[in-house]
């Protein structure tokens, strides 16, 4: 339906709707943007007992490596969302990966703890750069092929970690743990030259959108290319007091510290109320909170939290499972410890690339619904079985299918489904609110294992106990993941619109 040069490049034909060459081009440049970030961050993981004995820092001061991070990226995803909405996907996008690269490159001479966690903060803005990428995405593919973009842009967090997850510990073991921001440092620029240079936007602003129809906007008045700055503060405040509690709490928790996590949630408590005040009386607001108003997109937030919490409450308690002496665990290596769990990372890659596919035929709603019962499954068996290595894999595989077709239908829902002058924020919001899952989870892990410990195999352990509460949890998480899918699948297709 477009000439020669349009850059959705959509024809039709016998066979359908034809996507350009330069829009899968365009794709291929911007999954390896996700690649890029997450390949860096599993490479990191196992340089982290290298960190700790050459800063001679404690594990509770190692946490912040990756906690500093996260707290960035989580307050800038919606943030970057919201700026790509007003003042152009592309621009932003360089931008943020501009900063990253900066981090990166900082992060590979870092001589401290003070300066290695300074350059995470930095490089947390990579990861706020998803939202840009998104829309992106949704500019240059036609509707009935945005599934399997979005799919396809998906999978590549799973590749990255994949690759980082065998490359990380021969970097480490060969070049000393600097190397894991080098070795990434030029692939990065390259990316961004070629976005720089190839990613065409579409040049009618967002903002400039006019549109008749009342599902299709939310207020006339938010045409202003102002953001709400008190709003930012307010959801910034919210975000790392919640996140930082959930650190402390994974550190371990004590008489000493109980106060300060006790302080970080009533912060973030409090400034969550004074943000919903401030966006309701906001003209524009920096989120809208009629978008949780929009059927899909509410319970597509609420199950890309309850897959953050799954995969990330149970990754730190399998390694701990593995590293545990017998018979509390399996006695393992670190080395042993990413073998167990490579089969989770490589179903979760194969999933991500069908996925979209079958998404194209069937739609978002029954891969949805079917990846929360495959995980479900997997969790029980991993509750019933989990005493042998070959066991737990098993049962990890089957909960990375099921979690990557849940997550990648889920990420088609928002994207499809956003008002698209609110593709940016609404994107944002979905990726925050996956980071507080990736918070979440290490967390809940932690406090199940604190409360359940022994000492009678020389040391503190977590006992068999904690890891059942683990899956069990994995489990109901699952559940709920079905119980939402299945509610989105009841709603008559009138009402799966954005109402004011």
């Amino acid at each position: 339906m477009t000439r020669k040069g349009n850059i959705r490049g959509m024809e039709d034909s016998k066979e359908g709707i034809i996507v350009s060459r330069r829009a899968w081009f365009t794709l291929a440049i911007l999954s390896c943007t996700l690649l890029t970030v997450f390949f860096s961050e599993t490479m990191l993981l196992p340089a982290i007992p290298e960190i700790i004995k050459e800063f001679k820092i404690p594990y509770g001061t190692a946490a912040w490596i990756f906690s500093a991070y996260l707290i960035v990226a989580a307050v800038m995803t919606p943030v970057a969302g919201r700026l790509s909405d007003l003042y152009g996907k592309k621009k932003v996008l360089l931008m943020l990966l501009i900063i990253y690269i900066a981090g990166l490159t900082a992060g590979g001479f870092a001589y401290n703890i003070s300066f290695l966690l300074v350059t995470r903060i930095i490089q947390g803005f990579g990861l706020a750069a998803v939202p840009a990428a998104f829309s992106l995405l949704r500019d240059t593919f036609p509707p009935a092929k945005l599934a399997i973009a979005v799919g396809v842009f998906g999978s590549a967090y799973s590749a990255g970690s994949v690759v980082g997850l065998l490359t990380g510990a021969s970097i480490i073991q060969n070049f000393g743990w600097h190397s894991t921001f080098l070795a990434i440092v030029p692939f990065s620029a390259l990316v961004t030259l070629m976005i720089a240079i190839f990613v065409k936007e579409n040049r009618r602003p967002d903002h400039a959108i006019t549109v008749k129809s009342p599902e299709n906007t939310l207020n006339k008045k938010q045409t202003s290319l102002s953001i709400d700055i008190k709003g930012v503060l307010a959801l910034s405040v919210t975000i790392s007091s919640f996140i930082i509690a959930l650190t402390l709490i994974q550190i371990g928790i004590n008489s000493e510290n109980l106060p300060q996590i006790a302080s970080a949630f009533v912060t973030s408590a409090i400034s969550l109320i004074v943000f919903v005040i401030i966006e309701r009386r906001a003209k524009p607001p920096f989120f809208d909170l009629k978008l949780l108003r929009h059927t899909i997109l509410l319970r597509s937030y609420i199950i890309l939290i309850a897959t953050g919490i799954t995969m990330f409450m149970i990754y730190p308690s399998i390694v701990q499972l593995v590293r545990s002496p017998v018979p509390l665990g399996f006695g393992g290596n670190s080395e042993e410890a990413a073998n167990v769990q490579l089969p989770f990372m490589v179903m979760f890659l194969v999933f991500a690339s069908i996925t979209p596919f079958i998404i194209n035929r069937v739609g978002s709603m029954k891969p949805t619904v079917i990846g929360g019962i495959i995980s479900l499954i997997g969790a029980i068996g991993l509750l019933t079985f989990h005493s042998t290595e070959f066991a737990v894999s098993a049962n990890l595989a089957v909960i990375a299918s099921g979690l990557s077709l849940t997550i990648t239908a889920t990420w088609n829902m928002v994207v499809s489904s956003s008002p698209k002058e609110f593709t940016g924020i609404s994107v944002g919001v979905g990726a925050l609110l996956l980071f507080i899952g990736m918070a979440i989870g290490p967390a809940l892990a932690g406090i199940y294992m604190e409360n359940q410990r022994t000492a009678e195999f020389g040391g503190s352990y977590p006992t068999p106990g904690s890891y059942n509460l683990v899956f069990l949890t994995a489990g109901l998480l699952s559940a709920v993941s079905v119980v939402f899918a299945l509610a989105l699948r009841k709603r008559p297709a009138s009402v799966l619109k954005y109402n004011r």
